[in-house]
């Protein structure tokens, strides 16, 4: 949500699991990514992070939540594949369902706070 003086605001919901986060904005693209790609690895490089990066977030996922978000099916003459679990769908549709019911039920301190940045 731009303002008129060029100052822009987005909200990203983290969830943690004690000290330690469990699910945030980079989990959830990396979800997306794999829904779209069907395969962790192009999913990294869309997103710009290594293979092993993708792979210890969604193990760091995997581990936090009370079923798999992510299912890899590994090697055969065409190689992997990736796809979500019920699960991770459920986790990125959720997550992404907060994220815009904050924007819109903020809208209007969002814009006021925004006007108080110099341009």
């Amino acid at each position: 949500m731009p303002a008129k003086n060029g100052a822009s605001a987005k909200f990203h919901l983290r969830l943690d699991r004690g000290t330690e986060p469990a699910i945030g904005p980079g989990k959830v693209a990396l979800l997306e990514a794999i829904e779209k790609t069907g395969s962790i690895s192009a999913a990294a490089r869309e997103l710009g992070m290594s293979y092993r990066r993708a792979w210890g977030l969604i193990a760091d996922l995997n581990r936090v939540l009370v079923e798999p978000a992510v299912e890899a099916v590994v090697g055969g003459k065409d190689g992997g594949r990736a796809t979500l679990s019920s699960t991770g769908r459920k986790v990125a549709r959720l997550y992404r369902a907060i994220e815009r019911d904050a924007t819109r039920h903020t809208a209007a301190a969002t814009r006021s706070l925004l006007n108080l940045v110099a341009k």
